[in-house]
């Protein structure tokens, strides 16, 4: 009896969209002027030259503190078709001794594809026009990436699932990071057509596992800022989860309004707690 569990398996999850096989050329001014090419194609390899059409320089501020990192004097604001401006500092020598494999963050806001008119670039974009657009972008950004570096991709929910399996296949699943809820609204759109979302999506990829979040330290005031007791007890206190498991019979508590009149017990709260006990 011969056992196949040896045999070998092919292919891999991946996206596919028409002409996937091809780079996208935006040679439009002001509006993209969308060309599917062949990679192959003179123009895909071209370096535009950047020109230096104004500098804005300002003093260090006094009173700043020591331990931030040092002031940079030669930050670049450029304006122009992403294409050329990432093959630009990848490519020409004088900034690619800067930024090639050395930038430690890239965050992109590219269309949402919600099929919207803006002014500054056109939103209503066909998948595979949009996915062709991002994968070229992606590529382009990642040997400037310092191997600790990370990308930031700020979407809604219209594309973010695409994207995903995109940057996989780019960056590696293994450098999938978070998908990070970003809230942009406080209450809920009474004119959507469907529902009301209050939230954008951020996916984060790593460049490689020296890739590791720069936390903020603790602040010492964090840990009693925000609970204080009012009837002199030195302890620091903190609140508990909004509800619990068998509460009605381990971890009751009595609910008084503010003229301190009983209400009664609650069976789906935890009660406060000392600072560090569980």
């Amino acid at each position: 009896m011969t056992s196949n569990s040896t045999s070998r398996h092919q292919g891999r999850l991946e996206l596919t969209w028409t002409d996937k096989d091809k780079t996208l050329l935006s040679t439009g001014d002001g509006r993209y002027d969308y060309t599917f090419v062949d990679p192959s194609d003179y123009r895909v390899s071209e370096v535009r030259l950047l020109h230096e059409v104004d500098r804005v320089e300002a003093p260090t501020p006094e009173g700043r503190p020591a331990d931030l990192p040092a002031p940079t004097h030669d930050n670049l604001l450029i304006t122009g078709d992403a294409m050329h401006v990432l093959d630009a500092l990848a490519k020409i020598p004088a900034y690619a001794e800067k930024y090639l494999g050395r930038v430690k963050l890239v965050y992109i806001d590219p269309p949402f594809n919600t099929g919207q008119a803006f002014t500054h670039y056109e939103d209503n974009i066909e998948h595979s026009i949009w996915l062709t657009l991002l994968r070229d972008r992606i590529r382009q950004i990642r040997p400037l990436l310092a191997d600790d570096g990370s990308v930031w991709v700020h979407l809604d929910h219209v594309e973010s699932h695409r994207c995903r399996v995109v940057l996989d296949e780019e960056l590696g699943e293994r450098n999938f990071v978070a998908e990070v809820a970003w809230q942009k609204a406080d209450s809920p759109r009474n004119d959507s057509k469907l529902l009301s979302t209050s939230q954008d999506t951020i996916l984060v990829y790593r460049k490689s596992e020296s890739w590791a979040p720069n936390r903020m330290p603790r602040l010492a005031a964090s840990n009693t800022s925000r609970y204080q007791s009012r009837d002199g007890d030195p302890v620091p206190w903190r609140d508990g989860d909004a509800t619990a498991a068998n509460a009605a019979t381990h971890q009751s508590m009595v609910y008084a309004e503010p003229q301190g009149h009983r209400v009664g017990d609650s069976p789906h709260v935890r009660p406060l707690r000392r600072a560090g006990e569980e």
